[in-house]
């Protein structure tokens, strides 16, 4: 086989690419081809050399034999671009609609759940709990558990870590960096500790069921920009996984650009002044 020597940088052979391809697919549900062939290479080739392999044939093997390799490889192919408020108008909806709908048949101490998945390095599920605080005044009411799963295992670290880069507080109002982080050192500021205590993180595939489900029922779950990776039949199964991840009447918030309504049928619409959330029907 011609793939490349380990660190060479050499082209991946059509066979190749599409074995390649063919694993990262089963592995994520992320669908890669011929169109994305440069940023396949450049990570592979990269892959190759740190691991020592001397051959894609060998790399493969490595890829079958090793999980902490494939992990490895999965991680340098998913995006974790991300930033605090994103699609702020999502946080605005979360608080004056879906949480006020949510607790309304509930007590006071009850449990909400809230899911942060994919999650990135940790912005998003922190932007949620820094939402809430600021606010919503009935934060204090309910016993509010925000758990965050990605399936890259250096970026869940990352985010438990908690340290953010300019670039990702940039559109953070100045009053909440100084309430919520601390001062900046080499360019970062790490998030108080005991808003690092107040996310609960782990690893989840969307496109496997086992991991998903691991994680229990949820009342709301944002996984935003990550669908649009995928082709139709991962998408269904994703909307599988997500229908079963939310309790009865849960709602899902997905990015601006990805629609529920084009994969699945079985989520009702919901249209808030602020955003389109997509529901599981109430029991």
């Amino acid at each position: 086989m011609s793939g490349p020597g380990a660190g060479s940088g050499a082209p991946l052979g059509a066979e190749e690419l599409l074995r390649l391809c063919d694993f990262l697919y089963r592995r994520t549900g992320m669908s890669y081809g011929e169109g994305k062939r440069y940023y396949i290479e450049r990570r592979v080739a990269q892959r190759i050399a740190a691991s020592g392999a001397g051959s894609f044939a060998d790399y493969m093997g490595l890829l079958r034999a090793s999980p902490a390799e494939a992990a490895r490889l999965v991680n340098s192919f998913t995006v974790n671009e991300t930033y605090f408020w994103r699609e702020e108008h999502q946080l605005r909806c979360l608080g004056r609609a879906i949480l006020p709908e949510i607790v309304a048949g509930r007590g006071p101490g009850d449990l909400v759940r809230i899911w942060s998945n994919p999650c990135s390095t940790g912005e998003e599920p922190y932007s949620i709990a820094i939402w809430l605080l600021e606010n919503w005044p009935m934060v204090d009411a309910y016993n509010i558990d925000i758990a965050a799963s990605d399936i890259d295992g250096d970026a869940v670290r990352a985010a438990e870590e908690g340290f953010f880069g300019d670039r990702s507080l940039s559109r953070l109002p100045a009053e909440l960096l100084r309430r919520y982080f601390g001062p900046r050192e080499d360019g970062r500021r790490r998030i108080i500790q005991d808003l690092r205590e107040s996310v609960h993180f782990g690893t989840a595939n969307l496109v496997d069921a086992a991991s998903m489900a691991a994680a229990g029922r949820f009342d709301v779950v944002f996984c935003r920009n990550v669908l649009i990776y995928f082709d139709e039949a991962s998408r269904q199964m994703a909307a599988q996984t997500l229908f079963d991840a939310l309790a009865p009447g849960g709602f899902l918030l997905l990015g601006h650009t990805e629609s529920m309504t084009r994969i699945s049928d079985r989520f009702l619409v919901r249209r808030f002044d602020e955003a389109i959330v997509y529901q599981r029907p109430p029991a």
